[in-house]
């Protein structure tokens, strides 16, 4: 059977992450340990795993009409796309990463323009050398198939390497000269897709329906009940609980309030709400969030 979507799911360090993303987003999928196609709860919707940094060519060419990869991706392949929105989750963390141009501690290179003539491993080799022509610098630029902070100094003079939080970096000596660039998971669709009305109502359904579930993953709700003549005291003293949903109970002097907060501030809010007199609060978890 023909389906709408042929859609492309990043195999590799972001194929887990991926899946639990569509879940919460309310697609299931299931995946053989040696298959590379999904099987999908959407009879709308076919696909394939391939790795991210093809993604943006299979995309571009049609044989998907839509995928999952990062923005940097789409830039080293210099693919025209149309980039439908912004996904900003990884492998061990929902923050976006950077590519650096990183050194050992003990190098003498200071800036970009101290590697004239040096080599530089990466598997950014395309955008590297852009990077390095923007500013002037004549350097050998070579693929790196993993591994690549181990390369400095025996065997390269200096890296670009992909990194969160610079940790792996700072364990093996390693010091950043320079930000190349910014980037995250990003939904991307074939240009002659795009166009087509059918095709394009769906793939806006699911870009909406995956930011849900991430804009969900750092809220939780909230729900207590409160004496109606402290409502004003709450909504003064705890500015989190903006714009709540306050419905009336059996009791008169008594109201239900209903809000979603920001994870991170429950441990302090709920004590918080307590001591001042709010009885059968509840936290719960939200699976998607539409603003």
């Amino acid at each position: 059977m023909n389906k709408l979507l042929n859609f492309g799911i990043p195999k590799g360090s972001l194929e887990d992450p991926t899946i639990k993303l569509f879940s919460k987003a309310g697609f299931h999928i299931t995946k053989g340990s040696r298959s590379y196609t999904p099987c999908w709860d959407d009879p709308e919707i076919d696909g394939r795993f391939v790795r991210a940094q093809e993604m943006s060519r299979y995309v571009e060419d049609g044989f998907f009409d839509c995928g999952l990869t990062g923005r940097d991706w789409v830039l080293e392949n210099d693919s025209n796309v149309e980039i439908v929105c912004d996904l900003v989750y990884s492998r061990s963390s929902n923050r976006v990463s950077k590519w650096v141009l990183a050194v050992p501690e003990s190098s003498e290179v200071k800036t970009v323009a101290d590697l004239e003539g040096a080599t530089i491993a990466t598997e950014l080799v395309n955008y590297t050398k852009s990077y390095l022509n923007k500013n002037g610098v004549t350097a050998e630029v070579e693929f790196s198939w993993g591994a690549t902070e181990v390369k400095v100094p025996e065997l390269v003079d200096a890296i670009v390497d992909l990194t969160e939080t610079g940790s792996s970096l700072r364990a093996n000596k390693l010091r950043i000269v320079d930000v190349l660039m910014e980037t995250n998971t990003v939904l991307i669709a074939n240009s002659t897709s795009w166009q087509n009305n059918e095709k394009r109502a769906k793939i806006e359904n699911i870009a909406m329906m995956l930011k849900a579930a991430l804009h969900a993953e750092s809220k939780v709700g909230l729900k207590l009940n409160l004496e109606r003549s402290k409502i004003n005291d709450v909504l003064s003293d705890l500015p989190s609980l903006r714009k709540p949903t306050i419905s009336n109970l059996s009791d008169d002097t008594w109201v239900a309030i209903e809000t979603v907060i920001e994870k991170k501030v429950s441990r302090e809010l709920i004590p918080a709400l307590k001591r001042l007199g709010a009885e059968g609060i509840v936290e719960f978890p939200l699976n998607k969030l539409v603003p």
